[in-house]
Formats: C-alpha cells, structure tokens, sequence
C-alpha cells in the first residue's frame, strides 16, 4: 500500500461521498482525512475526521497535511443565503487548504468547479467558480485538477424536487445534444469521482481543466 496521504473537502455531498467510497477502497492511499461540520457514519481503518465549523480556518492549519487534497464542496443560495458565507463555501475554504497544503508539500489539488465558469461573469455562481479557479491556477500548484461537470446525476440526501424534475428532462434532452453541446449533458456523479480519483494516480504535472463530455470520455 502507498504511504501517501490525502485530504477530502464535503465528503457527505453527491460527488465527494462517492470519490470517499473509491478512496477508502484503493490502495493507491494510505490516511484519508475528511474535513466535516458534521460526523459520518462510514467507519474505516483509513479515515480520520476532522470536525470543524470552519468558523476559524486558521485553526485548522496544522491539520492540513496531505499529497492530495480533493475539494468536493459547494453550496446553493437556499442552504446558504448569505453570499458572503456562501462565497468562504466555494472560494475561501478551497483557497486556505490549497496555499496550506503548499507549505506542506502538497503535489495535487483537484477541484470540482462548474461548467461555464469565469472569474468576469456577471452571474454570482459561475463567478464565483470562475475566481477559484483563477486564484487557484496562481498558486503554483505541481498539479491542480479542475473538473467543470454539467447537470448532476445522482441520489442526494436532502430533497430537490425541483432537481428531480430537471433530472427526467436532461434524460429525455441528452441524445440532443451531440457534438459541441454534448458537454451540456447531465453526467453521474460517481462517474466525477472516478475520474477524479484515476487522475490523481497518475504522475502529471500541470493544470488540467475537465468539462463535462471529457469527464465522460475518461470513465
């Protein structure tokens, strides 16, 4: 087994649960360390849990000790309303651990971003995707992964009827889209996390940026 460690940013969300159960099962790591606010209940001689609020990041500082770090978060307007707290969601948590983990060594950072992405888009969301991404590629990260998957398919905790409605149209519209538009078809979490995980053991070095019909491609 390998002796090389690896951090997990929302690893009770749709792709980071997913990407947990890989990591868990692979040889590829030895420790898996998942930063929560809450427990889970996967036990597992390999991972460790950190439960923090992340009221207080610098807090977490020593504790940020890894090869990989793999940063699944992400939030929405209805769980976080205020855009400030929501922004510390899916820009300043993911910044902190990525400039942490420098200092200790850190050779990969993967992030799930979105598709459309842009730091100058007047869009809040994709805006806001857009700035980490371009924060993160200023970092000199040895390998900094970005994943910018489309329409999630997959089964969450929480209920998003409105999310199982779009659901059953992207299965009807996606044979539509071929060629340039295939990126705008729905994809399978579980097929994110094994893409992410694959890549992560492989010896790269660079910045990679994955849209949603290249992710396919590499399942």
């Amino acid at each position: 087994m390998s002796n090389k460690k690896v951090i997990i940013l929302g690893a009770s969300g749709l792709i980071g649960s997913e990407l947990l159960t890989i990591l868990l099962h692979s040889d590829a790591y030895s420790e898996v360390t998942a930063f929560l606010r809450k427990p889970l209940t996967v036990q597992h001689p390999k991972l460790k849990q950190e439960i923090t609020s992340f009221d207080d990041l610098e807090e977490l500082k020593t504790k940020i000790k890894a090869d990989v770090i793999f940063c699944c978060l992400g939030s929405t307007k209805k769980k976080t309303p205020n855009l400030k707290d929501y922004k510390k969601v899916d820009h300043d948590i993911p910044l902190f651990f990525a400039k942490e983990g420098l200092t200790n060594h850190l050779l990969q950072f993967h992030l799930v971003s979105a598709l459309g992405a842009k730091a100058n888009s007047s869009n809040f969301y994709t805006h806001l995707k857009g700035e980490i991404e371009q924060d993160l590629k200023m970092l000199a990260i040895p390998s900094l992964f970005i994943y910018q998957p489309s329409f999630l398919d997959g089964d969450r905790k929480e209920k998003r009827p409105l999310e199982k409605v779009m659901l059953g149209l992207m299965k009807l519209i996606n044979p539509l889209l071929v060629g340039s538009l295939k990126k705008y078809q729905s994809i399978k979490a579980k097929d994110i996390a094994k893409v992410m995980f694959n890549e992560s053991i492989q010896n790269k070095s660079g910045i990679f940026v994955f849209k949603s019909d290249k992710i396919k491609e590499l399942t």
